[in-house]
């Protein structure tokens, strides 16, 4: 699997996208820093996880805004045993660090510590998922085939699951190369991170697609 192709090829997609477009890319800075409004980029990341060759315009918010809050249900279904664990682990460790005795606070300290890495690993495991099940929803626009586990193993399977868990790791680590090196110039590195917010989604949405169309669909 050919990372840099992937990572140029969405380059030169998320340019085509917004270059010159102003409008549209004005447009999609404002819809992606608004609550509730931003479920217009979900939406238009499900038209890329579609495989549009080029990025698409903006035709149809009202589908675009139902197909985001669609992306958002599964996103939040996905999240809920990282919720479930996050709030037993650590409100059993907060509870131990205030009742006011020496070992319950250092045993509140060291279950802190194991449920940060709980959450952390399974944060990691159910994204691995996450990310096929988002594609297959908009596929397939079936809530089901967002959560059909044999078939996101399968596909994930195809890709095999080193080249698969690398090509999300060099996704993960452009994006925060790019966010940290501008974060660091003030005032208008954060104006550019804001401006850029459009192009980091069109880019991984991009990005992902190529991953997932990388081998044949399961059934």
């Amino acid at each position: 699997m050919d990372f840099g192709t992937m990572l140029g090829h969405s380059l030169e997609y998320t340019k085509e996208g917004l270059m010159g477009k102003w409008v549209k890319w004005f447009i999609l800075i404002i819809v992606s820093i608004i609550p509730i409004v931003n479920f217009i980029i979900y939406g238009y990341m499900m038209e890329i996880f579609r495989g549009a060759r080029a990025a698409p315009d903006l035709l149809d918010y009202g589908r675009l805004f139902i197909d985001g809050l669609k992306l958002f249900v599964v996103n939040l279904v996905y999240s809920i045993p990282l919720i479930v664990i996050y709030a037993l682990l650590f409100g059993a460790s907060f509870m131990l660090v205030d009742s006011g005795s020496d070992a319950a606070s250092a045993a509140g300290f060291g279950t802190m510590m194991v449920g940060f890495l709980i959450v952390m690993v399974l944060a990691i495991v159910i994204a691995l998922f996450e990310v096929i099940g988002a594609i297959r929803l908009a596929r397939t626009d079936s809530f089901g085939e967002a959560f059909n586990v044999r078939a996101i193993l399968a596909h994930i399977g195809r890709i095999g699951w080193g080249p698969y868990i690398v090509a999300l790791v060099v996704l993960i680590i452009a994006l925060v190369v790019i966010a940290v090196v501008l974060s660091v110039i003030p005032i208008l590195g954060w104006l550019l991170l804001l401006v850029l917010t459009p192009a980091f989604y069109i880019f991984s949405a991009r990005y992902v697609t190529l991953l997932y169309d990388s081998v044949p669909a399961p059934a």
